[in-house]
């Protein structure tokens, strides 16, 4: 990916770019709002990085004015401001994600990739295939090795993100956000319930599993076969 970093704090953006570049990606900078939009504007980064408070330019009305030129770039907000006010105001304004510091790079670079891809046109796939199994986003059915699985409508959701975002670690924040629509609290049991119900009808009567727990990060879909 190329990615923009527009960060106003010296030691937080040499290290966010250093990272970035150690994980294989193409990073460039800026530590205002002003110079951030210039470089934003000249087009051919897959996802921004933008702080929300910034000199000159704040975040928000960086995002805005790359909207009203048309720029559909995928932002990714960050901020010390995160409260779930802040992160719909964040989001109102043109974001496509929020991330409230501190965060954890891992959590950041798969959000990262998450965004570059809902800008690439799989987005319009309508069936998602993990080793064998295979979800029908229009069907509405869900198949491992030929035989149907019935899920409930939140399980089909859920296993259609992990599908999508298949090989990537997928946080529960990640998940509270585009599953549940942060309608339950962070520490809630809900997400590992759902999990295992989840793992109980694709993985158990099968040869291999293809939920696998990341710890201390969240789960991933992939074949291991």
């Amino acid at each position: 990916m190329r990615i923009l970093v527009v960060e106003d704090d010296q030691e937080a953006l040499a290290y966010l770019v250093k990272a970035l570049r150690e994980a294989g990606h193409v990073a460039d900078q800026a530590m205002d709002g002003e110079a951030g939009l210039e470089l934003a504007s000249g087009g051919g980064y897959d996802v921004l990085i933008v702080d929300r408070m910034l000199p000159k330019r704040d975040g928000l009305s960086l995002i805005a004015s790359l909207r009203k030129e048309g720029d559909r770039t995928p932002v990714l907000i960050l901020s010390a401001l995160g409260h779930v006010d802040d992160r719909v105001t964040g989001l109102r304004a043109g974001g496509d994600d929020y991330l409230p510091k501190p965060y954890a790079f891992s959590e950041l670079l798969a959000r990262a990739e998450v965004l570059a891809r809902r800008a690439t046109p799989q987005e319009s796939e309508t069936i998602y295939r993990v080793g064998d199994l295979e979800l029908d986003r229009l069907a509405r059915t869900v198949t491992r090795g030929g035989k149907a699985i019935l899920l409930q409508p939140r399980e089909f959701r859920l296993l259609e993100y992990l599908m999508k975002n298949a090989g990537t670690v997928v946080t529960r924040t990640m998940l509270l956000e585009n599953v549940w629509d942060y309608h339950f609290d962070p520490q809630t049991n809900v997400i590992d319930v759902h999990v295992s119900r989840l793992r109980a009808k694709i993985d158990k009567d099968f040869d291999r599993p293809l939920l696998h727990t990341v710890r201390g990060a969240g789960y991933v879909m992939r074949d291991d076969g």
